[in-house]
């Protein structure tokens, strides 16, 4: 059988198996995922597997850099994947998109060990570092002005201290007088 064939017939057996399990999605006819735990516990995590064209000849990919995963640290991430990969190596040649799932189903726990029961403590203490780490923002000088200086200000605005419409037009009769205009006498060629 070809490749194609392969993951035709695999398709049609992850469909029927996990039609009901709402863990399990079908992204396109290559890619799936599958929820391990809860919703937003810090040990729930999302698994990827990509199908390769060589699939099931060939290992598939593997993809843990969801957002979902966000909260997943590195150490157990690599161990997923680690796990995943020796897993897929047993069984090339077959259909083990249904087989991978189920492994991780299996050593949950001892895979997830290591990640923080409070996720939210570790990424507060993050925060709380970068923002340690950023050097405070120079504040800009204020300009100091007189008295004098203020009552001018103040009188050049109304009551709400926002100035007239128009305090910045240009008066078109007095710029041309000052200007001097087109001389009529010599007509431009």
């Amino acid at each position: 059988m070809t490749s194609k064939e392969l993951q035709e017939e695999e398709i049609e057996a992850l469909l029927s198996i996990y039609e009901t399990d709402v863990a399990f999605k079908q992204i396109n006819p290559t890619t799936y995922q599958y929820k391990y735990g809860e919703d937003d516990a810090s040990k729930s995590f999302l698994v990827e597997i990509c199908w390769t064209p060589e699939y099931p000849n060939e290992a598939p990919q593997i993809n843990l850099d969801t957002f979902y995963n966000r909260n997943l640290i590195g150490s157990v991430k690599e161990k997923i994947q680690e796990v995943l990969r020796e897993e897929a190596q047993q069984w090339l040649g077959c259909g083990m998109t249904y087989t991978l799932f189920e492994c991780l189903k299996e050593r949950l726990d001892e895979l997830t060990a290591s990640q923080p029961e409070n996720i939210r403590a570790t990424v507060d203490i993050a925060d709380e570092v970068e923002k340690l780490e950023v050097a405070p923002k120079a504040t800009a000088k204020k300009e100091h002005l007189t008295k004098a200086q203020k009552r001018r200000q103040w009188e050049r605005t109304d009551h709400k201290g926002e100035r007239p419409r128009g305090w910045n037009w240009v008066d078109i009769i007095r710029h041309l007088s000052q200007t001097g205009g087109k001389s009529q006498d010599n007509p431009q060629s």
